[in-house]
């Protein structure tokens, strides 16, 4: 019963991704909210990403530098292992499961209220392909943004292990430097990216369909929206590894 309630849901969300993904009727309209939702959910995000980031890339450095530094090991190593981390796993992955929060739960609040108040049906009655006009913008504006905000956390993150150094003294501030420049791939980097885009699709798309299929009024609002945050983070976690797996 589980199975088949799954794959009908799949089902439903692979329709209306086939209607989301159609050209748009009025390609000037369509190109003001492209700009609109980059600005709402990739912009308004920059904050948060910047936040978050500095105070791990600071926590990371010391971590490093307490529990795993030896005489045994050169004095980068906590610099070097501070950029591996940023670079693979947390500006990608872990701040895309933060941005599935706060991105996630804004669309599926915001598209299954106009699902209840019957905004949607008049779009329909109008001619208008409404799972385009509302959801196409969004998937193509977060994806546009998401290399940014990756490139904003690992730069937050680098000056928050330089904060550390500064002044936490915890390494110093040429042994850092050193880490940070020792054996740089930057395949790493473009990983990061290929990652995050794939994954901001993953949130805008599974966040807009809960809020898109929602029945009811504003308590089953408040569950999409907590559905399309959980939703969207175990598919970001499984697919992380299938996408770590593949890029390595």
């Amino acid at each position: 019963m589980l199975f088949n309630k799954s794959l009908a849901t799949f089902g439903r969300y692979l329709m209306l991704m086939g209607r989301t993904f159609s050209r748009p009727e009025r390609m000037r309209m369509f190109f003001k909210q492209y700009i609109k939702e980059m600005s709402q959910l990739g912009v308004d995000s920059i904050g948060i990403v910047l936040l978050i980031s500095f105070f791990i890339g600071a926590v990371i450095c010391i971590q490093i530098k307490l529990n795993i530094q030896s005489p045994w090991m050169p004095k980068f190593v906590t610099g070097y292992t501070t950029r591996e981390i940023m670079l693979l796993e947390f500006s990608s992955s872990i701040m895309c499961l933060i941005l599935a929060g706060k991105v996630g739960s804004n669309i599926a609040s915001e598209i299954g209220t106009m699902r209840v108040t019957q905004q949607i049906d008049a779009l329909e009655i109008m001619g208008v392909n409404s799972a385009n006009y509302l959801i196409l913008p969004k998937v193509l504006g977060m994806m546009t943004m998401m290399p940014f905000l990756v490139c904003f956390s690992i730069f937050s993150g680098f000056v928050g292990a330089y904060a550390t150094s500064i002044i936490g003294q915890v390494i110093t501030m040429d042994d850092l430097t050193l880490g940070l420049q020792h054996d740089f791939n930057e395949w790493y980097v473009w990983m990061g990216f290929i990652k995050s885009i794939f994954f901001a699709f993953v949130i805008t798309s599974v966040s807009a369909f809960y809020g898109y299929t929602v029945e009811g009024g504003s308590v089953e609002v408040g569950k999409a929206s907590t559905d399309s945050v959980v939703s969207s983070s175990v598919l970001i976690l499984f697919s992380d590894v299938l996408l770590t797996q593949l890029l390595s």
